[in-house]
């Protein structure tokens, strides 16, 4: 697993978000989403869209992944 491919699935799940994924090991990224669906979403529920992207691949081909989610308007975009 690569960030690279992280960001894609992360994009491509939550269509019009943009991700800047981060990750030297291979198991273990940071990565900060803006999206505006996490609008009016508490950080757990913002998440979870995020995992929801990723699927299966959360604790196994992704070992970790630190999230930083934002809306476009927190991020003052």
């Amino acid at each position: 697993m690569d960030a690279d491919t992280i960001r894609h699935l992360i994009e491509t799940g939550l269509p019009g978000a943009r991700a800047d994924v981060r990750g030297d090991d291979g198991v273990h990224f940071e990565a900060t989403v803006v999206a505006a669906q996490f609008a009016g979403k508490l950080p757990l529920a913002r998440h979870r869209l995020v995992y929801a992207t990723l699927g299966d691949r959360m604790g196994g081909e992704i070992h970790a992944l630190s999230l930083k989610t934002v809306t476009p308007e927190e991020a003052g975009i």
